[in-house]
């Protein structure tokens, strides 16, 4: 198998976890996970007592490839899933070998990020739908920003939690739009 990311031939098998097989390439250290494996290892490992505190993203060094890649097993090409809304890596999966590939740091963000434990989640419609619709809010926060400022923005928002809760909601709403 070939890696999908530099093309380096001779995927190899390692460990990203203790009991969790992947095949790894030496050179970009991105991780070819059956997902069948990973799901056995989330069964089968005890959940950790606390969660580590996440670390910022920041200080990771993690690598995401910016185009489409071919699956290192059936050769068809693998969809990309956004992990959250204000990270930009994507986890490719080939939806025919149930395969993740993990570019180089990725395993790490997703510890970091509390989410090593629920990878398929990431792969889910109303995940992917989520990260959209917060990316929206952002956009409209930003514009608002943009427009009014940024204290008139949080007086804004305030009022809208305000409102969100008020029993009079839509009086309230009808008085503004004629007013």
């Amino acid at each position: 198998m070939k890696c999908p990311h530099c093309k380096t031939p001779d995927l190899q098998p390692t460990l990203i976890e203790e009991y969790l097989p992947a095949m790894g390439c030496d050179t970009c250290h991105g991780s070819l996970v059956s997902l069948l494996s990973y799901r056995h290892w989330v069964e089968t490992q005890r959940a950790p007592s606390a969660q580590p505190p996440a670390a910022s993203s920041a200080t990771l060094e993690a690598t995401d490839t910016p185009f489409a890649i071919k699956c290192p097993k059936c050769e068809r090409v693998m969809a990309k899933y956004k992990i959250t809304g204000r990270i930009s890596n994507r986890l490719d999966v080939c939806s025919s070998c149930d395969e993740a590939w993990l570019d180089g740091g990725e395993w790490q963000l997703l510890e970091a990020l509390q989410l090593s434990r629920n990878m398929p989640a990431i792969f889910t419609d109303s995940w992917q739908r989520r990260l959209r619709r917060e990316a929206t809010e952002d956009t409209r926060h930003a514009a608002l920003v943009r427009m009014i400022g940024q204290e008139a923005t949080a007086k804004v928002e305030d009022f809208r939690t305000w409102l969100g809760d008020n029993e009079h909601k839509s009086h309230i709403l009808t008085y503004l739009y004629r007013s």
